[in-house]
């Protein structure tokens, strides 16, 4: 990789990847069922298959801790159906930008990522419609467990490798947080 692309798109790649988890809202790795089980089924499955499986597994755990009931279904299949949306063009989007950018001239690595940063905020506008129209339909104790999933971690129900997020009244930003968030760009 030529060093002045190499200088400008890895920090931009770094900067996304902090955004990425939020792009793809909402997966959560898969467990693990056998340490041996484990290399064998990433080694049969594309990156591609693994992602849609921890999307559907997300989906599945979010489903049985809001307790959806049938009454519900209509906005929690739409809620659900754009989770996978989002994962599939955000998924679509890197994987088309990992094959050009070894080509890209610096303005065109910037664009690109500045198109994936664009198509993050576009993902999470569509879903966070849907989840407006799935919380409308919500009883009282299922929206408060969806405050607190998305309270914590964005979804993540207080699992997070950065350990707790601090929100406004409750303390101060980590140092690390206040001063390089996702806004901060590369």
């Amino acid at each position: 990789m030529k060093p002045v692309i190499r200088t400008l798109a890895v920090p931009a790649l770094l900067s996304f990847a902090m955004l990425a988890p939020a792009a793809w809202a909402q997966t959560s790795p898969a467990p693990a069922t056998s340490a041996a089980a484990a290399p064998k089924a990433a080694m049969t499955k594309s990156r591609a298959e693994r992602r849609a499986d921890a999307v559907e597994q997300r989906i599945t755990e979010m489903h049985g801790t809001l307790k959806i009931t049938d009454k519900q279904s209509k906005q929690w299949d739409a809620f659900a159906q754009t989770m996978r949306d989002n994962a599939n063009r955000a998924d679509q989007a890197f994987r088309d930008r990992a094959q050009k950018l070894g080509t890209m001239n610096a303005v065109e690595a910037m664009k690109s990522y500045a198109d994936l940063t664009q198509l993050h905020a576009e993902n999470m506008q569509k879903l966070s419609s849907a989840m407006s129209d799935l919380y409308a339909v919500l009883s009282d104790d299922q929206k408060r467990m969806a405050d607190d999933m998305y309270r914590n971690q964005g979804g993540r129900g207080g699992k997070s490798r950065e350990g707790p997020r601090m929100h406004k009244g409750k303390g101060k930003a980590p140092a690390s947080a206040s001063s390089a968030g996702p806004a901060s760009g590369p």
